[in-house]
């Protein structure tokens, strides 16, 4: 009886890389379209927040809005491309603000359970830019963590953790050393966007196996 042939196992395409800093108004934009974007594919996205201001100081750019004449038209685009993606959006004040108890809830809570942290991620973004609540106060973050199931008191107690603090400078380092300068930034299959105005062209990029 002859041997029967082996049988091919399929691999798993790489998982999307997407970037993003939870005070970034177009990363937010994006994280409410990319893993719909990405199952149109039969891709999975893998979330990283990382923060903006290592990158900045790295490739010397600054906060949209703080940049002449730049940030008189971002406040005016941020609502029109909110409405033309129909998703809700309010230009949240304090802004920009720190994200560093965000971050680390979030890669705390990836590694027990990556689609808790995407919840809570998309939580943190709905506070921050559609309720306008201050997401930089370590007792918000607890808060919204706490509505997902949470314990608070473990949260808080892991946020003050230097080993979390720690884990999420090496996140940031990573990033850099990827070449991401910017939210969101978005990497597939090795090939880099930058930007909420970039997803048609990696809906497109996904459809045909690039170009």
């Amino acid at each position: 009886m002859p041997t029967p042939a082996p049988t091919k196992t399929s691999i798993a395409p790489a998982p999307i890389d997407f970037y993003f800093d939870f005070s970034s108004p177009y990363g937010y934009l994006a994280a409410t379209q990319i893993d719909a974007l990405a199952a149109r594919h039969g891709r999975e996205v893998a979330w990283h927040p990382i923060l903006l201001g290592p990158a900045f100081k790295a490739s010397g750019n600054a906060p949209l809005v703080a940049q002449p004449l730049k940030g008189t038209y971002v406040l005016r685009d941020l609502p029109r491309t909110a409405q033309y993606m129909n998703v809700p959006f309010n230009m949240p004040t304090p802004f920009p603000i720190s994200t560093h108890h965000a971050a680390r809830a979030f890669y705390w809570l990836n590694d027990r359970d990556p689609g808790q942290a995407k919840s809570l991620a998309s939580a943190l973004f709905k506070t921050y830019f559609v309720d306008g609540r201050d997401i930089s106060a370590l007792e918000v973050v607890v808060e919204i963590a706490a509505t997902l199931g949470v314990d608070p008191d473990e949260i808080a107690t892991v946020l003050a953790d230097p080993v979390i603090k720690e884990r999420l400078k090496s996140e940031v380092a990573a990033s850099l050393a990827r070449g991401v300068f910017g939210a969101p930034y978005i990497v597939v299959d090795g090939e880099a966007f930058w930007g909420s105005d970039r997803l048609e062209q990696i809906d497109a990029w996904l459809k045909t196996g690039g170009w």
